[in-house]
């Protein structure tokens, strides 16, 4: 696989030059600071690369281009933002980048109760906490009709919980969970995000999902003519959230989302950290599966409390938690095999190792929360000695 790294740009306290040193090849950004729904001027995309060559590395994977809610939603200028992504792809080949992650979750992005929680041994992850995210939507929120959608056992600890909260913990959970994509500024205030949530009244699944599929029937043309592979990232946590639907949390929403739009420009960015939080989702046989349509790959691993769908989980260390990574990344390097063997110019599937848990000198440079540097190093290394290992066996048979 090729080693990538996420980089949010020269507001990132973690540099390209950081990344290089910790062995990636290759770098994963975007444009955070051009609006949603505009087209990426090509000065801009010019400069980031060249931001990005002057640390020693090249772009390799946007991610992402974002897909406003007026496209999810097909409401007001949904048809000039689509054809706006689509330029913004033209741009993107021309400059060079051939793999764009992109994702469909309506309104939230990854959703986390808690970005810095301490671990047992002091290092500090992301959470999900089920319990605290069901007080902010009953308690804080106060999503209309929102009771119905939990358990009456889970909504009375909710309740417990909220009783406990304090000033600082609201504001907190406020701030989390209205967070917007990593990187961007921004974010939602309460009554924004009541404002967004009405604008889904009446779109369940079936229909989210029709909007996806018209979307990529849009888009993936543009992409097949212009050489880059699109890449899905599915929902995280990969279960409804907020009475939002979700379409892209199973291997089976997967496999419509792709049969729907069979070219193969339209892929999946198989996020294990993601998917892994459903212990529904077997994530070896996925990655063999859907590994033809597989062009972008994030590893990282959770530890899940519960054995229920929905639970709460935390972002474990990149070997631990609940996803065989072994497994996982052995179907990986058994579909570059074949693609090697078929003359595939994407043989060498992009991977960053996702996340990682603040650690050491992580604890006082105040990165991104999810994206510290030595967390990732660490969990970067034992990726790779993974892969070297299977590798090796694989040359030795």
């Amino acid at each position: 696989m090729r080693h990538t790294w996420r980089w949010f740009g020269p507001v990132d306290r973690v540099t390209v030059r950081d990344a290089a040193q910790a062995g990636a090849a290759g770098i994963v950004s975007a444009l955070h600071h051009i609006p949603t729904g505009a087209v990426w001027p090509a000065p801009e995309i010019a400069r980031r690369h060249e931001e990005i060559r002057a640390g020693g590395l090249v772009w390799d994977v946007v991610e992402s281009v974002p897909v406003s809610e007026e496209i999810k939603t097909r409401t007001g200028d949904w048809r000039a933002h689509v054809a706006n992504w689509a330029e913004t792809l033209r741009r993107l080949a021309d400059s060079g980048i051939r793999t764009v992650c992109y994702n469909f979750m309506p309104v939230l992005d990854w959703t986390r109760t808690d970005l810095r929680w301490e671990t047992r041994h002091g290092a500090r992850a992301m959470r999900f906490d089920l319990p605290d995210f069901v007080a902010f939507d009953l308690h804080i929120l106060q999503r209309p009709g929102g009771a119905a959608d939990y358990p009456a056992a889970l909504a009375d600890e909710a309740a417990r919980r909220f009783a406990a909260f304090t000033p600082d913990r609201i504001a907190d959970l406020g701030r989390n969970i209205g967070a917007g994509l990593p990187g961007s500024a921004d974010g939602y205030t309460l009554d924004q995000l009541r404002e967004r949530l009405a604008t889904y009244d009446g779109i369940d699944a079936d229909r989210l999902r029709r909007h996806l599929t018209d979307f990529l029937s849009e888009v993936v043309p543009v992409a097949e003519r212009v050489g880059v592979n699109l890449c899905a990232h599915p929902d995280d946590p990969p279960w409804p959230l907020l009475g939002l639907p979700r379409i892209l949390s199973t291997e089976a929403d997967y496999r419509a989302m792709l049969d729907a739009v069979p070219a193969r420009a339209n892929g999946v960015t198989f996020c294990t950290g993601s998917l892994g939080a459903r212990g529904d989702n077997d994530l070896p046989a996925m990655a063999a599966r859907l590994a033809d349509r597989i062009h972008f790959v994030h590893l990282r691993n959770v530890t899940r409390e519960a054995a229920t769908t929905p639970c709460s989980f935390y972002e474990d260390e990149h070997l631990e938690g609940g996803t065989d990574m072994v497994a996982v990344i052995a179907a990986l390097l058994a579909e570059e095999t074949r693609r090697r063997a078929a003359g595939r110019a994407d043989a060498d599937i992009p991977m960053r190792p996702d996340h990682g848990q603040e650690i050491l000198d992580d604890l006082t440079r105040g990165a991104q929360p999810g994206y510290p540097a030595i967390g990732r190093l660490k969990g970067l290394a034992e990726l790779r000695g993974i892969e070297r290992a299977l590798s090796w066996r694989g040359a030795a048979a």
